[in-house]
């Protein structure tokens, strides 16, 4: 897929940005069959794009091997329907041979991750995106945050290095992020994409949108899809009756429930995944599994979440009021 081509069809998503986490067996190996039924899921589910061994993904505890694999059964599954986006990072030449493992795979383009560790100046990055880029053929999209944090200049030699199509913000500094979109519309002819993708990135929607950025990726669509389609219709329909009572209800709530442990950005949501009946395992060290009463609090919070759904139609007030009560009282 050529970078055009990708940019156009993430330009207006037909529904949320899909991260799938990595389906491991009760050895700790790869279940493909497992990690296939999941994406399938979510395609089936109204996904518009699979971004396969990203971080929800666990891309930092896979082996090469495994990523390759991951990736391509990702391919195999979504079979043209919605593009699959692969993981790239560490240093510059491990990058480069993610890139190479996943365009082998068939993978339409990358999420490019900061560089491994070390807290690299400005130049340095813009070296290392741009021979990233320059080492395949997929269309990449560079994902800010930690120790690759970019100032709008740049992000506007980012836009202007040719296969990057967009940023990626998980940093969550609305003034930076507006400084660099104004900086790239003025500087740099045609569309550069812009994501969201803070940890749940439902709960800072509305604002992001305020500067244009509508794109973002949904960790609660892996194990709540109804929830995440609605607030995704909300958010592009001009809703935002519906998307600050999901916000209100559920989604503020559930970032309270993720800060309790460190690394719960990907293990509650793979405890999330696991409560809806897929064993997708749990998640390699150095994460760690949520405590048990975590756990319990967000199957609480999930049916607190439909009942908001049911709400907004009419039908679930009352059974919502109840769900609500249960929540706070457990927390």
């Amino acid at each position: 897929m050529t970078s055009a081509a990708l940019a156009a069809r993430l330009t207006v998503p037909s529904g949320p940005l899909f991260f799938p986490v990595t389906a491991y067996g009760p050895d700790g190996s790869l279940d493909l069959d497992v990690y296939r039924a999941h994406v399938r899921r979510g395609v089936e589910a109204g996904a518009a794009a699979v971004f396969a061994c990203c971080g929800t993904g666990e891309f930092h505890a896979l082996t090469p091997e495994e990523f390759q694999d991951c990736v391509r059964a990702a391919v195999a599954e979504t079979a043209g329907r919605v593009p699959v986006v692969a993981g790239a990072g560490y240093g510059t030449a491990l990058a480069v041979r993610y890139a190479r493992l996943a365009e082998e795979a068939g993978a339409d383009g990358l999420l490019a991750m900061p560089p491994y560790l070390v807290v690299a100046g400005q130049q340095g990055l813009l070296r290392h995106y741009r021979e990233l880029a320059a080492s395949t053929a997929l269309p990449v999209i560079v994902y800010q945050r930690d120790n690759a944090v970019f100032t709008p200049e740049t992000v506007v030699g980012l836009a202007r290095t040719e296969g990057i199509i967009g940023l990626k913000d998980g940093v969550g500094d609305l003034d930076l992020m507006q400084r660099i979109v104004s900086a790239v519309r003025a500087e740099v002819p045609g569309d550069f994409l812009y994501f969201n993708g803070l940890p749940t990135a439902e709960l800072t929607g509305l604002a992001y949108k305020g500067i244009g950025v509508t794109l973002y990726s949904s960790a609660v669509f892996c194990f709540a899809p109804e929830i995440a389609l609605a607030f995704h219709k909300a958010l592009n329909t001009g809703d935002d009756a519906t998307a600050n009572r999901l916000v209100d209800g559920f989604y503020r709530p559930f970032v309270e429930l993720r800060a309790q442990g460190r690394g719960y950005a990907v293990s509650l949501v793979k405890a999330g995944v696991r409560q809806t009946g897929l064993d997708v395992g749990e998640v390699r060290p150095p994460l760690h599994e949520p405590s048990e009463e975590h756990v319990k609090q967000l199957a609480q919070l999930v049916e607190r979440g439909y009942a908001l759904l049911d709400e907004g139609t009419g039908t679930g007030a009352a059974s919502g009021a109840a769900v609500d009560s249960e929540f706070e009282e457990s927390v």
